[in-house]
Formats: C-alpha cells, sequence, structure tokens
C-alpha cells in the first residue's frame, strides 16, 4: 500500500490523527495520546495495514512537549510509517503502554521513563532500567541539571 493508501485507512479508523507534510520516506502520523493505543491496536490488527513490527521506539524532549515516536513496518505488505504522540505535562507525561501490542515496546518504555520521566499506563514493570531507584530527576530531559558531572560545550 502507498502513502496515500495508508492515510486513507489509517483515516477510516479515526479522524483523530495528523499526518505530517514534510517530504520523508515513511508516512508520519500523530495522534493524541490518549487515542494511540487505540490507533496501535488497528495498525497491528488490521490486515489492510498488518504493522506486526515495531523497529523502534524513542523519546524525545522538545521542550515545550516530550514526545514518543514509534517506528512500525509490516512484514507481509512491506510499508513503514513513524507514529507520534506529544505530552505537553511535563510534571506528568503518561500514555498507554504498546508493550501488549508489540513486545519490544516492554524495553524501549522502561528506557524512556527512566531516562526522560514519561510513564507508561498498564506497563508490565514500570521501573527504572539503567539508573538506581534513587536517582533524582530524568538525564535526557532538556531541563536536567546534572551538579555533578557538568560538562561545558
Amino acid at each position: 500500500m502507498d502513502i496515500e493508501g495508508l492515510k486513507n485507512k489509517i483515516l477510516s479508523f479515526s479522524d483523530e490523527v495528523e499526518f505530517s507534510e514534510e517530504e520523508s520516506e515513511f508516512l508520519n502520523v500523530k495522534v493524541n495520546p490518549e487515542h494511540l493505543y487505540s490507533l496501535a491496536s488497528f495498525l497491528k490488527e488490521n490486515k489492510d495495514t498488518a504493522f506486526d513490527y515495531m523497529f523502534c521506539q524513542t523519546g524525545v524532549d522538545w521542550e515545550e512537549y516530550l514526545e514518543v515516536v514509534y517506528h512500525l513496518s509490516s512484514n507481509t505488505h512491506k510499508h513503514n510509517i513513524v507514529l507520534r504522540t506529544q505530552m505537553t505535562d511535563r510534571e506528568n507525561p503518561t500514555v498507554d503502554t504498546v508493550s501488549n501490542i508489540w513486545k519490544t515496546a516492554e524495553f524501549h518504555e522502561r528506557e524512556i521513563f527512566d531516562l526522560l520521566g514519561i510513564k507508561f499506563n498498564n506497563h508490565p514493570d514500570m521501573r527504572r532500567i539503567f539508573l538506581d531507584d534513587d536517582w533524582e530527576g530524568y538525564p535526557l530531559r532538556k531541563d536536567y541539571v546534572d551538579e555533578v558531572n557538568i560538562v561545558d560545550l
């Protein structure tokens, strides 16, 4: 399915999405956190999309908002998309887990939580994965200050 076909299929499921107009080899789809889980489920389970493989998941701090980015691929149809969701609440950023949709998300979500502080609702083991349990703050956030290991650029 080409990019236009994917857009139409996604819009047939939900009009709660936005598509990026920037040039990219992948279709970029933005969805609000409250609609992410249902769209992710649809993208995997629908026979026309069949996104059975999440090959990358990461978190990004854009200062104005935190974002989780999912790179999805269909082994059946050989198409790819990038799914994004953004949270403006920096004090309590949350989104539903997709670890029961794509098992690879389980460790990615723990890493994102550990380094950016984004919590994944219904995650089976939401705890730090790299840093000590008593670590304060989230080192990949732009507002993180480390008084001990200061690096001047």
